[in-house]
């Protein structure tokens, strides 16, 4: 049974979240048709707790109190248990192996690897470490960071070949990671094991950053056979995940 004052309570927090500006308590009200009296009540008791915030122009914000909440909600959170409900449904649906990683200063650490029944050999396992610029998910990390991070890590690491297709010029990287940057996913064509033909995308967190990517992996002649269908439940899976770890998209 649902309370009604408690309801609102959290339709005014979810309203405040997408205005960072502040909203009178007229514009609460109609922007959630709510009595302005009522809410007039439950703005100065949530300000008094601390949870908003009133300004000199009487635009209520989200207070210190609620970010705060918010900050150790983020740090107790660990994405590899939300995400891997997820990951198990995209394998299914594919039958490919999927993956996410995590970045960890200049490399990529795998933080988990969904098989499936007919999974190819790779050397990509949980808690093993890839380059960034030869691997899907490494290059979703350069493709959605700062120009100024990016730079910094590409100035520090050696381009070196791993396969035939590995891309070793920089600007031909940059340029391709723009790309990606535009579209929304990556792609690992050969450029890390003969064979294998990856997808991946970004999970953004709370912040609007890259905190993880996933990925799905498997033969090049099967994945292209399929690769219309593996890139929109790639970006749909990475769209729910960051969704559950607190990114409004």
């Amino acid at each position: 049974m649902s309370v009604k004052s408690a309801e609102r309570v959290l339709q005014i927090f979810e309203l405040l979240s997408h205005n960072p500006d502040g909203l009178t308590i007229k514009e609460i009200s109609e922007n959630l048709s709510f009595p302005q009296s009522s809410t007039s009540n439950l703005a100065a008791t949530l300000t008094s707790a601390g949870y908003l915030s009133l300004d000199s122009a009487k635009k209520y914000r989200i207070g210190a109190k609620l970010i705060h909440i918010g900050t150790m909600a983020m740090e107790n959170l660990d994405i590899s248990l939300v995400a891997k409900p997820h990951l198990e449904k995209l394998m299914e649906s594919v039958q490919e192996t999927v993956f996410m990683a995590t970045l960890s200063e200049e490399e990529l650490v795998y933080l988990l690897k969904i098989d499936s029944k007919r999974s190819i050999r790779t050397t990509a396992q949980t808690g093993f470490r890839k380059p960034l610029y030869c691997t899907g998910l490494g290059k979703t990390f350069l493709a959605n960071m700062s120009e100024q991070e990016r730079s910094k890590i590409l100035d520090r690491i050696e381009l070196v070949p791993i396969t035939a297709k590995t891309i070793t010029n920089r600007e031909e990287l940059e340029k391709e990671l723009y790309q990606y940057s535009l579209i929304g996913y990556t792609i690992d064509d050969e450029e890390n094991e003969e064979g294998l033909y990856c997808v991946a995308a970004p999970v953004f967190g709370a912040d609007r950053k890259i905190h993880a990517a996933i990925s799905v992996a498997g033969p090049k002649e099967r994945m292209l056979a399929q690769q219309a269908e593996v890139v929109e439940r790639v970006l749909s899976t990475s769209k729910k995940i960051s969704e559950s770890i607190g990114c409004i998209l």
